[in-house]
């Protein structure tokens, strides 16, 4: 595996700027009509969608097949995977059609999950349309469906072809999912930039949602974030663990019987709980885990969550863990994290703490 290529190469088209590459997965920020139609020259194409975005993105979409799914969690299941593979197979695909997946983070790990198992694998790549998919969910070569309620627990490590962030895809999107997104960014900026963290404080959701040339910059530098860190631990060996700040205590909340909430706001929450637990227990100062929650609070964030015992039942049952040990990723300044071997028990004394 080679390393990222953190350097923004303009292309010849001068569409695009590619961000980077693991591999041969290469991320472009730019116009999606035009870079799809550069991307996929020469190859029959199959885009996989949802019914909102076959609307909404008519113009990208209609010029190719394409196959649609519906909305919503409940979606992202090996039922739906199963739907699209009998799809693919009515339409004669074979190894040399690429999949597209365009759409937002259940689209992206449904469509990679289909395109790396069917036929034992065939090219495909992204155009992500949702902030949070831009920033995390299409980037990394993570791709997976739930089971049983619990969040990505069949899945694949393969990397997509291409990502395509196109940032004016999100003109529409909802604020809510917007804001989804930039919790995402949120937590890069905790892992490894304090800069970044820094222009998020003295910024508003507003203020993103109306100046996207600025937003672009921000996504452009989420994905810089991600893609190095991926680029040296595609598989979650080790390193890549610290993109799973919040997310331990967030797929716990997402897997919840009638949870309310989206991926981002989970995150919060998740992100919150751990800075004020590595507050109390002596590992994060004060003022930078006061820093953290006034941050998200201020981009419209809830930042108040228990840690009961259903919540505790479905942290143990988290995929990424390792006999009765999970690794618990903790701030310990804005900038750094500490990724903590722990047991379910000693877990569970440092939040109750």
């Amino acid at each position: 595996m080679k390393n990222v290529l953190l350097l923004s190469i303009i292309l010849t088209s001068t569409v695009a700027k590619v961000m980077g590459r693991i591999d041969n997965s290469y991320v472009y920020v730019g116009r999606a009509v035009n870079l799809l139609k550069e991307l996929t020259a020469g190859r029959r194409v199959i885009v996989i969608t949802d019914e909102n975005l076959c609307e909404c993105c008519g113009e990208l979409i209609q010029q190719y097949e394409h196959i649609i799914i519906g909305t919503g969690e409940r979606n992202k299941s090996l039922e739906s995977a199963e739907q699209v593979y009998c799809e693919l197979i009515s339409r004669g695909a074979d190894r040399h059609t690429m999949i597209v997946g365009v759409g937002g983070g259940i689209v992206t790990d449904i469509t990679g999950f289909v395109a790396s198992t069917y036929m034992r694998g065939v090219e495909f790549g992204f155009v992500a349309t949702t902030l949070l998919a831009q920033v995390d969910a299409a980037i990394g070569g993570k791709n997976g469906v739930n089971v049983a309620g619990y969040k990505n627990m069949v899945g694949t490590f393969c990397q997509p072809k291409f990502v395509v962030c196109d940032v004016q895809l999100l003109k529409t999107l909802p604020i809510r999912e917007f804001c989804a997104g930039l919790a995402e960014i949120i937590k890069a900026a905790i892992i490894c930039d304090p800069m970044l963290f820094k222009v998020l404080e003295d910024k508003s959701v507003d203020y993103w949602r109306d100046n996207l040339q600025a937003l672009e910059e921000v996504v452009r530098r989420a994905v810089e974030i991600k893609l190095d860190i991926v680029s040296k631990d595609e598989r979650e060996a080790g390193l890549r663990r610290v993109l799973n700040l919040g997310h331990t205590l967030a797929h716990a909340i997402e897997s919840r019987p009638g949870n309310y909430y989206n991926h981002g706001e989970a995150v919060a929450f998740g992100t919150v709980m751990v800075a004020r637990m590595a507050c109390s227990n002596g590992l994060l100062s004060g003022n930078e885990a006061e820093r953290i929650v006034r941050l998200f609070e201020s981009y419209g964030f809830k930042v108040a969550f228990p840690f009961t015992a259903d919540l505790m039942e479905a942290i143990g049952k988290d995929k990424k863990r390792e006999n009765s040990t999970l690794h618990l990723i903790v701030p310990t300044a804005i900038g750094e994290v500490k990724d903590m071997a722990v047991t379910l028990v000693e877990l569970e004394e440092m939040f109750n703490k």
